[in-house]
């Protein structure tokens, strides 16, 4: 696969009108969007969609009418919904993160829970749904019953207010619940903390809900972090699927001029806090992969710990389309660190790309490196 396929947009034609979709992008293929589709029924005339994905479960919505904010936090969910809302007048799309919501401002939400981001994204989604819901208002829920369902389900209740399971589909649940009139909860105010010790040094991280591996540095993270050179000072370094810094950050410390590309705006958010709070200065930036890069951007050090999951199903196409970013953005006689599980076949569209490939370390997780050749 070329990247310009990965990043191409296409339009897919729908009773309630045309949906833009790419590769990449969550909320097609899970069937909990489609049983929400079909099951809301709106109520007021403005809803809000918290986990829209490519925008599924709000065509109904728009349809009937409504005027719909799409609350997307990934780049790939964005550009599909951006390229939609030209075809939608009722449809306003939003890079924004649950805690931001406005209160009181809905009849309807949406909301397919996040589980694939964790207890605290879910939490926090709901949290927002109490928050953006004028009283009497409908939140519709969908989730998998094996991923949390249930449980989140009784977080709902606690925080929105009462209802009931309205649909079953398979595996898939989907509930409607009214807005009760007690006072909306707070939304989380702060990043949380995480210390870590990379590369002989004491770091502090700022996590918000929603990141992956919020709790501690991803063991992958820190294995690639011992396989890069220990003189990265003052080289060009490009960081792919950034997270929220656990390599950027280090390699910064060291003298690295760094440059962090993330797909999800929470982890963007923060990087940005991280770097900012360790007094350290580095370009990070909201993308699609390498999508946020100007055409002539290279580097001498390209590293990543790539994504190969969209909404918790494993997609190669993401994974194959960093290969094909990092080949594009290494200069020559650069290289290419990647840290990979080993079932991933990295290996093949590195060589593929390169024309060499070093496997540097194998074992729970592989360490592969490849050379641009000038």
């Amino acid at each position: 696969m070329e990247l310009a396929e990965y990043h191409t947009l296409t339009t897919l034609p729908t009773p309630a009108g045309p949906l833009w979709i790419k590769r990449g992008a969550p909320g097609l293929e899970d069937p909990a969007y489609r049983a929400l589709a079909e099951a809301v029924e709106p109520r007021g005339a403005r809803a809000i969609d918290l986990n829209p994905g490519v925008g599924v479960a709000l065509l109904p919505l728009l349809a009937a009418g409504l005027e719909v904010d799409a609350w997307e936090d990934r780049r790939s969910a964005l550009r599909a919904l951006e390229a939609s809302a030209a075809e939608h007048p009722g449809l306003r799309v939003r890079a924004a993160l649950p805690w931001q919501v406005p209160e009181a401002a809905y009849g309807t939400a949406l909301l397919v829970f996040g589980a694939d981001r964790g207890n605290a994204w879910v939490r926090a989604q709901l949290l927002a749904a109490a928050r953006a819901l004028e009283p009497g208002g409908l939140l519709w829920v969908a989730g998998d019953k094996k991923l949390g369902f249930e449980r989140y389900l009784g977080w709902a209740r606690e925080l929105v207010g009462d209802g009931e399971v309205v649909a079953r589909a398979k595996g898939v649940r989907v509930a409607v619940l009214e807005r009760s009139s007690r006072p909306a909860p707070e939304a989380p105010a702060e990043p949380a903390p995480l210390e870590a010790e990379l590369r002989g040094r004491r770091l502090t991280f700022w996590v918000w809900p929603g990141v992956f591996s919020a709790d501690a540095v991803d063991p992958a993270s820190c294995l690639l972090l011992e396989h890069l050179p220990g003189d990265v000072g003052g080289a060009e370094v490009l960081d792919l699927g950034a997270g929220y810094g656990a390599l950027s950050l280090p390699l910064a410390r060291e003298g690295a001029r760094v440059t962090l590309l993330e797909h999800q705006l929470a982890s963007v958010w923060s990087a940005r806090r991280s770097l900012q709070a360790a007094g350290l200065s580095a370009a990070v930036h909201h993308s699609d992969v390498d999508e946020a890069l100007q055409e002539n951007e290279v580097y001498d050090i390209v590293v990543s710990n790539p994504p190969f999951h969209v909404g918790g199903r494993v997609v190669l196409d993401v994974a194959e389309a960093f290969v094909a970013a990092a080949h594009r953005r290494t200069r020559p006689g650069g290289r290419f660190y990647l840290v990979a599980n080993p079932f991933l076949k990295y290996e093949v569209w590195m060589h593929d790309r390169f024309g060499n490939v070093r496997t540097l370390h194998a074992g729970r997780y592989k360490v592969l490196l490849a050379v641009k050749q000038p």
